[in-house]
C-alpha cells in the first residue's frame, strides 16, 4: 500500500468508529434492528492489501466497537471471523477475476457487488448475535434480529458505497 493509502484507511478507520458509537449503536429500531455500518471497513479494505493487517485492524476495529458499547467482544469475534474468510468470499463472488487481482468494487456489476456485501454481512450477523444471545431457546430472535439487521445494514452500506464512491477509487 502506498502512503495514501494508509492515510486513506486510517481515516476511514476512525470515522466509521466515532460514526458507530456515537450514532448508530442508539439506533434500535422495533427492538431487534441495528445497522452496522462499521463493516464498510473490512468490505472496501485493499483487495491486495496484507491479508494479516486486516484480521489485525479488524479486531481492533471490532474491539474498539465492544469497549464502547460494553458488549463482551462478540464485535471483534464477529469482525475477525469475516475479515479471515473474506478472500474466500471474494473468490465465491468475483470468480477469476480476483483472482488476477482485476477486481474494482466500484466496478463491478451490480449483483456481484450485492452478493459479496450480503455474504459478509449476513455471516457477521449470525456470528454477532449467536455469540450475543448464545441460547438455543432463543433461535428465532437470532434469526430475526439477523435477518432484519443485515437487510437494514446491507441498504445503509450499499448507499454509503455509492454516496461516497468516486470514479478513480481503486477498493
Amino acid at each position: 500500500m502506498q502512503n495514501k493509502d494508509i492515510l486513506i484507511n486510517i481515516i476511514r478507520f476512525f470515522g466509521l468508529l466515532l460514526l458507530q458509537v456515537t450514532l448508530l449503536n442508539h439506533i434500535n429500531f422495533l427492538g431487534y434492528v441495528n445497522p452496522y455500518l462499521y463493516l464498510v471497513f473490512i468490505l472496501i479494505f485493499p483487495f491486495t492489501g496484507n491479508k494479516g493487517l486486516l484480521i489485525f485492524l479488524s479486531f481492533l476495529l471490532g474491539l474498539s466497537i465492544d469497549i464502547f458499547s460494553d458488549s463482551g467482544g462478540v464485535h471483534a469475534a464477529a469482525s475477525v471471523f469475516v475479515a479471515y474468510i473474506r478472500p474466500l468470499i471474494l473468490k465465491f463472488s468475483f470468480g477469476v477475476s480476483y483472482e488476477y487481482n482485476m477486481v474494482k468494487l466500484n466496478k463491478v456489476p451490480i449483483a456481484e457487488r450485492i452478493v459479496y456485501i450480503s455474504i459478509i454481512v449476513v455471516l457477521h450477523h449470525i456470528i454477532l448475535f449467536t455469540m450475543e444471545i448464545f441460547s438455543t431457546s432463543h433461535i428465532l430472535l437470532i434469526l430475526k434480529s439477523t435477518l432484519f439487521s443485515s437487510i437494514f445494514s446491507i441498504i445503509l452500506i450499499m448507499c454509503s458505497l455509492l454516496l461516497f464512491s468516486n470514479k478513480t477509487a481503486s477498493y
